[in-house]
């Protein structure tokens, strides 16, 4: 009885001891194989005993060790400086009785890939020659952070996966788009790239909104969503479960694909994301450059024409929130029955054109779209004005395909264009004012204007123009 005793109470001192002893953990974002924001001041976080001064060590800078003490919640946070780009490096969290490690660490560039399926598309869903770019992925400059698909209803500081060197086997299944969107990266600044991607097809863009910003705004809480039981429409809880747990990660930017779920709301879209967007800015502590793809052609067989409506929204958007720009790619479209275009890679590559061009100053490819500038009657023609980093338009057909005029009798007519530089020129005959002009403004023409670079002009409508 009495050694019975004595081992019980010595299993209660050893239990007790353990529990005593800090416990230092960080968030799966800090595991081997990562990538740290280079030439930044990079917050590192976690969890410790309270009141225990933590000291960290980086590999890339072994001279200078960080000093952050954990809070009386058990929570730790601090801002470690990176340098230039290389590795690998180690990170290691060391306090009185415990320590954590992490491995393998780069230091490059690191970018947040968002949206819902034709960002979530990969390999083994279907892209163009799919096997061969399999074959081809082993990039170990290119690290990959997959957020697995779940949603919580209170944001989380956590989620369960870790990053991965891009092989045959990690690329095929996360987002394709992401991937030739960082080898492209990787190949043309020579560093080390990482992308978290949080992405789930069929998502409307309330999930990755908090849900306090949509449901206490006049016009977002009004919205209806369909309701599915394969995807989450409930605001907030992709943002709590596959955004959240990455803040504070230093990155150097976003891109995001998305907005087919959300084209029967299309009105109050361009408010939405712009409100998405500055809840995240505000979580990653700065304005973020946010680049998005415009949905594409597709024969959704919408009422009220809302895929047009929503795209009109999307490019409103540049024009209401800074440090943003837009992707067109319906001339990558095979099969407009298909919401789903398979050249991803061009996709990725034509987001990171812009990133390159915007965000490293380097002009590597075209991906600039012209846009509506104005629209007015010079003598009997309808003069168009397209702007842009351009210079000269063509058609890929003998006829402009998508060009329509609407007179002042309500009457339609499909009409061609003589195209001079930066202009259409409209012939008016048997047309009569005021006239409105319609560029691929419905769900699934794909227009045949060309920049001389290539790049497929947006779709528009222009306001009512009356004749002086």
């Amino acid at each position: 009885m009495k050694n019975t005793t004595h081992l019980i109470l010595g299993m209660l001192a050893l239990t007790f001891g353990m529990e005593a002893k800090a416990q230092i953990q960080l968030p799966s974002v800090f595991s081997d194989g990562m990538v740290l924001q280079q030439n930044s001041k990079v917050a590192v976080w976690g969890w410790g005993n309270p009141s225990e001064t933590l000291m960290i060590l980086s590999g890339w800078n072994p001279g200078d060790t960080v000093r952050t003490v954990v809070d009386n919640q058990g929570r730790w946070k601090a801002e470690v400086p990176t340098g230039r780009t290389g590795g690998p490096y180690t990170l290691e969290v060391k306090g009185g009785n415990d320590s954590w490690k992490v491995s393998d660490v780069m230091l490059g560039e690191v970018w947040l890939c968002s949206g819902q399926s034709n960002m979530e598309w990969s390999a083994d869903m279907g892209i163009m020659n799919g096997e061969q770019e399999v074959k081809q992925a082993a990039c170990p400059s290119v690290r990959i952070f997959h957020n697995p698909k779940q949603g919580a209803d209170t944001p989380q500081t956590d989620c369960r996966t870790k990053w991965e060197v891009a092989t045959p086997e990690s690329m095929r299944k996360t987002s394709a788009t992401a991937y030739f969107f960082a080898r492209y990266l990787t190949e043309h600044l020579k560093v080390p790239v990482g992308i978290l991607v949080s992405a789930w097809g069929g998502t409307p863009a309330e999930v990755w909104t908090p849900a306090e910003i949509v449901e206490k705004d006049e016009i977002l809480s009004k919205n209806k969503l369909k309701d599915y039981p394969w995807w989450p429409i409930k605001p907030g809880v992709l943002y709590n479960q596959m955004i959240h747990p990455l803040v504070p990660y230093q990155i150097a930017g976003c891109i995001w694909y998305q907005g087919e779920s959300n084209h029967e709301n299309a009105p109050s879209y361009a408010r939405l994301v712009s409100k998405m967007v500055e809840a995240w800015r505000k979580d990653f502590g700065w304005d973020l450059p946010f680049y998005y793809v415009q949905i594409a052609p597709h024969t959704y067989g919408a009422k009220n024409n809302t895929p047009a409506l929503l795209r009109e929204q999307q490019e409103l958007m540049l024009g209401q929130v800074k440090n943003t720009a837009m992707i067109n790619i319906s001339d990558l479209v095979e099969n407009v029955k298909d919401i789903h275009p398979r050249n991803k890679r061009a996709i990725g590559e034509r987001l990171a054109c812009l990133a390159m061009d915007k965000v490293y100053g380097q002009f590597t490819g075209a991906y600039e779209s012209p846009r509506l500038y104005e629209a007015r009657v010079v003598k009997r023609n309808l003069e168009v004005t397209l702007e842009g980093n351009f210079k000269t338009l063509h058609s890929t057909t003998k006829e402009v395909t998508g060009l329509t005029v609407v007179d002042g009798t309500g009457k339609q007519v499909a009409v061609n264009a003589h195209l001079k530089d930066k202009t259409l020129q409209i012939p008016l005959r048997g047309l009569k004012a005021p006239y409105q002009v319609y560029y691929c403004f419905d769900e699934a023409t794909i227009g045949s204007l060309r920049t001389d670079a290539g790049m497929p002009v947006l779709p528009f409508r222009t306001a009512k123009i009356e004749v002086k």
